[in-house]
């Protein structure tokens, strides 16, 4: 069967701003990639089309012609809550142009919200709830749709959802994702700036899913369950990376990447026995980040290690992020910087119970840790989180799916005073962790290192320039 694979638009920026998300880290549709390879491997004919990739084309009627262009039988959408309408718009034209082009929905929203999606939406024929790869290769086999484990379908007027699919037990079965499909691989894609110190970079996820459950964190698709590449399958994945397409950098977006320990030891052992000339990043989690294991990540090449600790609040941390305590991240990240690995830490902004003390209590944390960088989300309820059924009673919710990316405050806790006050207080810490003296002398240290950094942005002045903007406090308008 011809199938195109769509990785839609969406919106990824604040509101009423020029997008800078692509610019700063255009990063590769990984699920889209797997998806590929499993059916390419099947003989199916496939063709991705990245709406954020290098040189995208502008306009819904654009980026259809060239998905038709292709002569699908099927296309698939996999869509995050704030790429899903962009992926309907897209569905509704290609609908118009040919009414037999089957089309399926995806995808972390998809898997949350189920068939009320398609009560709503009418040029949607199937959604795939869960891992995509069975899912569509039974379609794309044209076995009957009652068949089809995590399928749901039209049977006429009704909507059928059957039985939920069991996930693919042995991820070293799968076939590598298939980068060659993406045009401008890999040079087109960008790592976040100054996460890297070699061009070009590349992404890879070793897992899927996570036994935590943290109260912001949507589990729709791989659920609590934790499945896992071995050592072997890592290392010929990275040395893919490398020999093919000359990659120096990979990123590892595994929410939990040194769970299972002996894989990690496993996979330090043959970076350091073998080197593959590359550097990479991953992530931790407090209590899975012992002094040896830390060593072994610094030999087998690691730069960067991430540690989500979300808040400085300790009521807060006990509500949404059970099991991280904050002379455990305290502890934890001054381990990190001791054995030569870089540290950056992930935070959020918003939660229920979130107030000027907490936000201010989290900021001075943050600079005491003398973190090497940082990010810090806007807190966006998902429909498949812990917390989305709490939301009436904790605040004023805008269920704007457009906006729903963690970038814009859809959610205002009933303990914030406005959206403004925590644009406001969130600009403020922006602008103080970077302007902060200790860490810009740190930074100017390694300007050599973060050379390729430098340069995209000057090549991009001009979007850089005005997307800083965004991150200025408004002092006259200052919320009481």
């Amino acid at each position: 069967m011809r199938i195109v694979l769509v990785h839609p638009t969406g919106s990824n920026w604040i509101s009423g701003s020029q997008d800078l998300s692509a610019t700063a880290n255009r990063m590769a549709p990984l699920g889209l990639l797997s998806m590929s390879s499993y059916l390419k491997q099947k003989g199916h004919q496939i063709h991705i089309h990245d709406c954020l990739g290098p040189k995208p084309l502008a306009g819904l009627a654009e980026n259809v012609k060239k998905v038709l262009g292709y002569k699908p039988e099927m296309v698939g959408f996999s869509t995050t809550t704030s790429s899903f309408l962009d992926g309907v718009d897209m569905a509704n034209l290609i609908k118009s142009s040919d009414a037999n082009i089957k089309i399926v929905f995806g995808g972390v929203h998809v898997s949350a919200l189920g068939a009320s999606l398609l009560e709503k939406f009418g040029n949607i024929d199937y959604l795939c709830c869960g891992e995509g790869e069975g899912v569509l290769s039974d379609l794309a086999d044209r076995k009957e749709d009652a068949s089809i484990d995590g399928l749901i379908w039209r049977d006429g007027e009704r909507i059928v959802t059957n039985p939920p699919r069991t996930p693919i037990a042995d991820l070293d079965k799968m076939p590598f994702p298939d980068y060659e499909a993406l045009d401008g691989f890999p040079g087109g894609y960008n790592l976040p700036l100054f996460s890297f110190v070699n061009i070009p970079g590349a992404t890879l996820s070793t897992s899927r899913g996570c036994p935590y459950q943290c109260s912001f964190c949507d589990r729709s698709v791989f659920k609590r369950t934790f499945r896992y590449n071995s050592a072997e399958y890592i290392y010929e994945h990275m040395k893919h990376l490398r020999e093919k397409f000359g990659v120096r950098h990979i990123n590892i977006y595994d929410d939990l990447f040194t769970l299972n320990r002996p894989r990690i030891s496993e996979l330090c052992r043959l970076l350091t026995e073998k080197p593959l000339g590359l550097h990479f990043n991953c992530a931790v989690r407090v209590g899975y980040a012992d002094d040896d294991l830390l060593k072994m990540l610094k030999n087998a090449g690691c730069l960067m290690v991430s540690l989500g600790i979300e808040s400085a609040d300790p009521e807060m941390l006990k509500r949404h992020k059970a099991g991280v305590g904050i002379e455990e991240v305290r502890e934890t990240v001054a381990r990190i910087k001791a054995c030569g690995l870089r540290a950056k830490g992930l935070f959020m902004m918003g939660l229920p119970g979130e107030t000027e003390m907490s936000i201010r209590k989290t900021s001075d944390f943050i600079l005491s840790l003398g973190l090497d960088d940082m990010n810090m989300s806007k807190f966006t309820p998902f429909p498949g989180a812990p917390i989305w059924s709490e939301l009436p009673e904790e605040g004023c919710f805008q269920e704007d799916w457009r906006l729903m990316n963690c970038l814009n405050f859809v959610f205002v806790p009933k303990t914030m005073a406005s959206k403004e006050a925590l644009d406001y207080w969130y600009n403020w810490h922006v602008k103080r962790f970077y302007s902060e003296p200790v860490w810009r002398r740190k930074f100017a240290g390694r300007l050599w290192q973060h050379r390729w950094s430098l340069f995209h942005i000057l090549r991009n002045l001009p979007t850089f320039l005005a997307a800083k903007k965004q991150f200025e406090p408004d002092l006259i308008n200052k919320p009481d």
